[in-house]
């Protein structure tokens, strides 16, 4: 047998339309419900209709937990499983969860007010850049506070995050060949969410975690773990922490990873890991047509 890692993306790989084709198998449109019971609107009327709404932090996340979560139940229900999983940044949730370490609905409902928290964290900026000098940045990002390495997502794309005037600062200074400010909210994977971080921290801690039912490999520490309290001490650390994907990528060839699957909208993730290790299976499941038994 294949050893395969599911993955999961995370913000920014949302797509209009997203999710759309589920509605029409039974047991997905009962998760739409159900969602929508606990979220006060409707996930499918976001995704298929309301694009700026879709880009909007609060909207973005639980949209995505909801359809990646789906399609990942629909490739169990197809008899498949993973021996290994990941997610990026809140596609963490959806790992955890196919995991077992908590229910549906306890994830959503950490989903929904992590998001909450993170839309309301405003005053920070991010941005991306591509193809610069890695020992440039490090040596700029030390010597300029109030903003950190957010996202080491492959040796030729980070994000950084902080204050605007931090992030303008390495922006200017570092050579790349593409530097892109996000249209995010606040400085998500730093310091300056350590206010929402406590305040979710409160409502992590009346959540009972699980121990994980294969392994999971987490973004502030890329090393695999089932067990429960290390998973949720380290979904702790996350808000604030960075999300070390360049790692996650390396570990699962030495996890003995053959194959990877990205279960969710867009190939980010598959992008990533490509740029990173070779000789990796890698695979989308981006709806239910990609869905093979």
């Amino acid at each position: 047998m294949t050893k395969t890692a599911w993955v999961f993306p995370g913000q920014g790989s949302q797509a209009l339309g997203m999710g759309t084709d589920l509605l029409d198998i039974p047991g997905a449109k009962e998760k739409f419900t159900q969602a929508e019971a606990i979220l006060g609107w409707s996930v499918s009327e976001i995704c298929q209709n309301q694009e700026e709404k879709l880009g909007q932090t609060l909207y973005t996340q639980p949209c995505l937990y909801v359809v990646e979560s789906i399609l990942a139940d629909l490739m169990r229900e197809r008899g498949q499983q993973p021996d290994l999983v990941a997610g990026h940044s809140l596609g963490e949730y959806i790992a955890l969860y196919v995991a077992g370490v908590f229910e549906w609905s306890a994830g959503l409902h950490l989903v929904k007010r992590r998001a909450e928290l993170m839309e309301s964290a405003a005053g920070g900026m991010m941005a991306a850049l591509m193809n610069f000098d890695r020992e440039q940045l490090e040596t700029v990002i030390a010597a300029t506070p109030d903003v950190v390495l957010a996202n080491d997502n492959s040796p030729a794309q980070v994000v950084i995050s902080g204050t605007p005037d931090a992030v303008q600062t390495v922006m200017s200074q570092v050579k790349a060949k593409r530097a892109i400010p996000l249209k995010v909210s606040g400085a998500f994977h730093s310091h300056l969410m350590a206010a929402a971080a406590s305040e979710f921290q409160d409502i992590l801690e009346s959540v009972e975690f699980q121990p994980a039912t294969v392994l999971v490999m987490s973004n502030v520490e890329p090393l695999p773990s089932t067990d429960a309290q290390i998973l949720k001490q380290r979904l702790t650390q996350q808000m604030t922490g960075s999300v070390r994907w360049r790692e996650i990528s390396l570990q699962l060839p030495a996890n003995g990873i053959e194959q990877v699957i990205e279960i969710g909208p867009g190939n980010v993730l598959t992008g990533l890991i490509k740029r990173t290790t070779s000789d990796l299976i890698l695979k989308n499941v981006r709806n239910a047509a990609e869905l093979t038994d």
